[in-house]
């Protein structure tokens, strides 16, 4: 059925045909509902369904949403699960430019769902009043711009998730809360399972206060329960903000290439933090991060097997360029390790300390397999150690170039 307004649309919504095309753009004044088996695909290019009162397109399920720019309010769900099925069935969202959360929350009855992302462009959101959050490691973590999340208590209960041309927000206009945020109930609970992930430019701010101790974002987060068998970012992840991860995983994943940079600005945000467990991580661009605490990589729970950082630099006091407090397997930095910075406080699970701005930092519980550096590992900061191997263990170490350390009182090694 072809609709040109409201009036038309809602007869579609209620009518017993299964494709609804949207000719041209018109507002909504509230939500609406897509019922199971519903397509809404927009007819030609270039045509806009703006909602007035909040709210958006509900799913039930079985649903495609395809062709269409949708726009409500930062802060309301552009796209949503409503539903009571206990299977889902296919969700398919493609080639979409939305202005507002898509959210993808299943709860209650909901068990089952195959989704599938192609072409999703994210302008502007704010995921930050959105309820549901997940805890652990004495912090809580806000939802995302897109969320995938799988809130379903049931062990058997399973999100299968293809995600591919995510893009979300813009160069100094990032979205608040976290930009890509993919999670189960928790770690025995409802699961998510994603064949892969494919982003372009991801650009996120959580608008936390400096000093907060126990909320994060992330601009792309696989928290508990989530399993990525592979992403690709093909574009440059940014945030913006205090508590600020630029990628972080509780959950699982695979492989993960890195092709463009990674960039945090602002007090405690991580290039890399990894409290779960990674197989093969390979970075071919810089990491970088800009603030009080700001550290380029850590590894506190869980383990990595095989990882390859192009290079890492921090700058701000605090700002370590690496920390393992965990075994991990082969770590590969390709270019330097580089600090600007002494000491400083920092947030690390959900607790305020101080440390110092160290090249690599080795604590007691850490051991690493092998540790390749390419070239120098140099620090720029007083009173701190270029390669710090304090209560732990390297097996095995190559550095091509040199260890330096630059600042009064520093120091090149303590082994």
């Amino acid at each position: 059925m072809k609709v040109k307004n409201y009036t038309e649309l809602q007869n579609a919504l209620n009518s017993n045909d299964e494709l609804i095309e949207i000719c041209n753009s018109f507002t909504i004044p509230n939500s609406i509902t897509l019922k199971k088996g519903k397509k809404l695909v927009g007819k030609n290019d270039n045509v806009l369904i703006s909602f007035m009162n909040g709210g958006g397109i509900g799913l039930e399920g079985n649903n495609e949403v395809k062709n269409l720019a949708i726009q409500t309010s930062h802060n309301e769900r552009a796209i949503f699960v409503n539903s009571n099925f206990k299977d889902l069935e296919d969700i398919n969202l493609v080639d979409l430019t939305v202005t507002g959360v898509v959210q993808i929350l299943t709860r209650g009855n909901n068990k089952f769902l195959n989704l599938n992302i192609e072409n999703l462009d994210i302008i502007a959101a704010d995921a930050r009043e959105l309820t549901e959050r997940p805890m652990k490691y004495g912090v809580i973590v806000s939802q995302g711009a897109l969320t995938v999340y799988n809130y379903t208590p049931y062990e058997d209960s399973e999100i299968t998730a293809n995600i591919k041309g995510l893009k979300i927000g813009r160069e100094l206009a990032p979205v608040f809360g976290s930009g890509v945020f993919i999670s189960g109930f928790n770690d025995n609970g409802g699961k998510v399972k994603v064949k892969e992930l494919e982003t372009k430019d991801i650009y996120s701010n959580g608008l936390i206060p400096t000093g907060q101790p126990n909320l994060i974002t992330g601009a792309i987060f696989i928290v508990y329960g989530a399993h990525a068998k592979k992403i690709i970012s093909n574009g440059v992840v940014k945030t913006y903000g205090n508590n600020d991860m630029v990628l972080d995983v509780w959950g699982r994943v695979d492989d993960w290439t890195i092709n463009e940079k990674v960039i945090s600005y602002g007090s405690s945000g991580i290039g890399f933090v990894n409290f779960g467990r990674v197989e093969k991580f390979v970075a071919k661009s810089p990491i970088e991060t800009y603030g009080v605490g700001a550290r380029g990589f850590n590894q506190y729970d869980g383990t990595i097997n095989d990882a390859t950082f192009y290079s890492i630099k921090t700058v701000g006091d605090g700002s370590i360029g690496m920390q393992f407090s965990k075994p991990v397997g082969k770590i590969t930095i390709t270019k330097s390790i580089e600090t600007f910075g002494g000491e400083g406080e920092t947030l690390v699970k959900g607790v305020i300390k101080t440390l110092k701005a160290d090249g690599i930092s080795v604590l007691q519980g850490a051991v690493i397999e092998k540790l390749v550096v390419g070239e120098n590992i140099e620090t720029n900061g007083d009173e701190v150690v270029s390669l710090n191997i304090d209560g732990g263990e390297v097996k095995e170490l190559k550095i091509t170039g040199n260890i330096i350390a630059n600042g009064k009182g520093s120091k090149e090694r303590n082994l």
